[in-house]
């Protein structure tokens, strides 16, 4: 079996604003920038390096997802616990220093972690939670 890891959804409710942090905080490049109405979906990931890519969509662009499910997921992005992404760097404190440069919201510094690894966190403008970890 030949399986990999294509895109992984982040969701987003302010394109522009997590536009910026994807690609000129974080360095990546726009691989596609679809929009249908007033909605819009972007492709983003590291650059040059053609692997997995993050697509940040609108939360509840599904039809299927009732108001109810909207409101817990608002309020689940406002308090930064709806979604995650863990990226890797082989430089972490140089990393850091440079998103916390931009203003971005940091949520930990870096630090060695109990379970074997070093590193810190931020929160993306659609409260993302943001986990970079030192390769």
């Amino acid at each position: 079996m030949d399986i990999s890891i294509q895109h992984s959804f982040l969701p987003q409710t302010d394109p522009e604003a997590s536009l910026a942090f994807y690609r000129d905080v974080l360095g990546f490049e726009v691989l596609n920038d679809v929009g249908y109405g007033d909605m819009r979906w972007i492709t983003v990931a590291p650059k040059g390096q053609g692997g997995p890519s993050i697509v940040l969509a609108p939360p509840a662009a599904d039809p299927g997802i009732t108001e109810e499910e909207k409101t817990t997921i608002a309020e689940m992005m406002a308090k930064g616990t709806y979604a995650t992404v863990v990226l890797s760097t082989s430089d972490l404190d140089g990393t850091f220093d440079r998103i916390q440069a931009t203003g971005a919201e940091v949520i930990q510094e870096p630090i060695d972690q109990p379970y074997g690894v070093r590193d810190c966190a931020f929160r993306d403008p659609a409260g993302n939670h943001v986990r970079i970890n030192q390769a």
